[in-house]
């Protein structure tokens, strides 16, 4: 059988689905259709909303909003979703809005950390291993892949795609496109050379990340514009997934790289 602590204050809508060990804390409200995975917290004062999917092993602090409707004067009430994955920590007065019929769902993947007075907009799509420090926020169909970092106080424009294992100082406005494995900081918004400290923790090796700062020298350092230097890539560098991915970022990239 579920074990459950609920607190006699919460609030719990209909067809909501419980794991087992899941603790919903005092005045909290989990409203209709929501899923709640197993050994997940919920604390107090969290409102969890409508269509609201939530994995195992999740913690969620007191006074945050998760998976209320879109800021977006565009929404007319259509059904659409909150997917948090497992083992993901949200912790205070963190809002979280759930997508729009223009993709549907707003997903954070598994072992992410949002950290205080974070906000998330309408169909964002966070990879795993994600930390997103206080009062970071995202507009609405930001992108960021896996194992990136903003600094507090980081402001992403909507549309905006943050490649894997990248790390944005704190403070500083997004406008354009981050392409993996780099160190972005100042204003306006600059390659700063590659996340050196993030690659080490990842385990790339020194002739790895030699190469990535080879590339990025080619991309930033050469004085060529995008096009000249992606050729010069292709032709000069050998093949490896590092360099597939870079390439693949910036062929992808709608709003263009810093």
């Amino acid at each position: 059988m579920e074990k459950l602590n609920i607190h006699p204050t919460a609030i719990i809508g209909e067809n909501v689905n419980f794991g087992s060990n899941v603790t919903i804390g005092p005045y909290s409200v989990i409203q209709n259709n929501v899923k709640i995975g197993s050994n997940s917290k919920i604390g107090n004062y969290v409102t969890v909303c409508n269509y609201t999917r939530i994995g195992e092993n999740c913690s969620i602090f007191h006074n945050s909003s998760i998976g209320e409707i879109p800021q977006d004067l565009k929404f007319d009430q259509e059904k659409t979703e909150t997917i948090i994955g497992n083992g993901v920590t949200i912790r205070e007065y963190v809002t979280v809005n759930r997508g729009t019929k223009a993709l549907g769902k707003t997903v954070i993947g598994d072992n992410c950390l949002l950290m205080a007075y974070v906000h998330i907009g309408h169909d964002c799509i966070l990879g795993d291993n994600i930390v997103l420090a206080n009062m970071a926020t995202l507009g609405g169909h930001v992108s960021i892949d896996n194992n990136t970092s903003l600094g507090g106080g980081v402001l992403v424009h909507q549309f905006c795609k943050i490649g894997i294992h990248v790390f944005v100082g704190g403070g500083f406005r997004v406008v354009q496109d981050i392409p993996p494995f780099i160190l972005a900081a100042k204003e306006p918004l600059k390659y700063q050379g590659i996340n050196l400290v993030g690659l080490k923790r990842s385990g790339f090796d020194q002739k790895t990340r030699q190469k990535i700062r080879n590339i990025y020298k080619i991309i930033y350092r050469s004085g060529l514009n995008t096009t000249e230097a992606i050729k010069t890539i292709k032709s000069d560098f050998e093949s490896s997934r590092e360099k597939v991915q870079i390439l693949e970022f910036i062929k992808n990239s709608k709003r263009g790289i810093i």
